[in-house]
């Protein structure tokens, strides 16, 4: 943190190149907001990808950092959370690449028109990746580097003004930075400052070069209010969720973690999310983990259960206690995991002598003669549960139990135990 209550900034060296000129507008940032009275809580600083992304550990404000491209779709959603509250101001920040990836997000905030600030960071190309060149990228800078000379850039300032955007201006020089900040700022409704910033690395390494081939500075302003938030009571979403009360006694003397490896379609999500829910109905801390391709109908699902009498701070489970491989799928994905230290109950027909050579804690099942195959995944997680004497098989089924499907998956369970 900052030990000078009268700056905005941390103790914090820039991460910055030498001679980068994002560390102008962060300097001309934290002078606006002191001579405009603001203190450190009043500010909210959202961020995304990139060499401006970088900025997060630089402010002493409250700070958000997204994807690539989001900061302004954040950045929207946190001003009309804060709408209500009195001195509150979003900045939020983007580079030009990000601004090309989330457009869509800076027409909709300046279409919307809400109270804040998003500060454009043009250095005409992606400089953390290579110095690729972006959507903001001016002609005259494409000429140079002889690329895609005929396809024009985005006006940021136009697009973000014919949006509905309050006040919309485009900066070239350092020294006209921080007022040009100190009106958006006071703006009330949405301000956007494309502000130019060298890239001594990939682009110009002098401010006289940059100015040569960044488009004229531009002020545009509409005399919209902004718009007014106004909060409402609504039921919390909390309230539909269903309360799960005790009914079992776990086995368990200390954490435990499961992970089940399947095939898309083959159920290891909705049993991962059943064991789960089977841990707290036995009195225990729960978190349930999925992964799986974007595909989704196709390639592998893998899921992961953590069990503990204590808080669970971090879903992460590197090393589980029990793995549950059911398919091909599952055992390629998850084959990088697999260690001498964990039990590995995996389908007996995926064994090779090559695993077996390499764990001798593998532990082969005939999972799916348990069960067809969108149900092997519960068959063989109910079976390792019996083995292991990890939960009552009973608060298996008091899960299940809230499924339209759940005399089948009883039904499921009770056959797996009996192997």
């Amino acid at each position: 943190m900052t030990k000078n209550p009268n700056t905005f900034l941390t103790d914090k060296k820039f991460p910055f190149c030498p001679g980068c000129g994002h560390g102008i507008s962060i300097n001309a940032l934290n002078k606006a907001l002191q001579e405009l009275n603001y203190t450190a809580h009043d500010i909210i600083v959202v961020s995304d990808i990139g060499c401006s992304g970088l900025i997060d550990p630089l402010f002493a404000t409250h700070t958000i950092h997204g994807l690539h491209g989001r900061s302004p779709a954040l950045g929207l959603g946190v001003a009309m959370g804060v709408a209500q509250k009195q001195n509150k101001k979003v900045i939020a920040f983007i580079g030009d690449g990000g601004a090309t990836i989330g457009l869509q997000h800076i027409l909709e905030a300046a279409r919307r028109n809400v109270d804040m600030t998003l500060i454009v960071l043009n250095n005409l190309l992606y400089g953390m990746t290579g110095g690729q060149i972006s959507g903001l990228s001016t002609q005259k800078f494409k000429e140079i580097i002889d690329f895609e000379k005929d396809i024009p850039p985005f006006d940021l300032v136009q697009l973000a003004h014919a949006s509905g955007a309050r006040f919309a201006v485009r900066v070239n020089a350092p020294n006209k930075i921080k007022d040009t900040l100190k009106k958006a700022i006071k703006t009330k409704g949405f301000s956007l400052v494309e502000a130019a910033s060298l890239c001594p690395s990939y682009g110009m390494k002098r401010m006289n070069e940059l100015i040569e081939v960044v488009e004229e500075e531009n002020i545009l302003e509409h005399q919209r209010p902004a718009t007014r938030i106004k909060d409402q009571l609504t039921t919390s979403l909390l309230d539909k969720t269903p309360r799960i009360t005790p009914k079992y006694k776990a086995n368990l003397t200390n954490r435990k973690g499961i992970l089940i490896a399947g095939s898309a379609g083959g159920g290891a999500q909705s049993v991962a999310r059943f064991l789960a829910m089977a841990g707290m109905y036995a009195g225990l801390q729960a978190t349930m983990k999925g992964e799986y391709p974007i595909t989704v109908g196709t390639g592998f699902s893998v899921a992961e259960v953590i069990f503990d009498h204590n808080p669970i701070n971090y879903t992460g489970l590197e090393k589980p206690d029990y793995f549950i491989i059911v398919t091909q799928d599952g055992l390629i994905k998850v084959k990088n995991k697999l260690n001498k230290d964990s039990k590995i109950y995996i389908e007996e027909k995926l064994v090779t002598d090559e695993l077996k050579e390499k764990y001798s804690n593998i532990i082969p099942v005939a999972f799916g003669k348990m069960a067809n195959r969108k149900s092997t995944a519960l068959a063989a997680t109910t079976y390792v549960l019996n083995k292991e004497n990890i939960l009552p098989l009973e608060a298996l089924k008091e899960a299940v139990g809230t499924h339209r499907l759940k005399d089948i998956f009883v039904e499921v369970i009770e056959k797996a135990s009996q192997y």
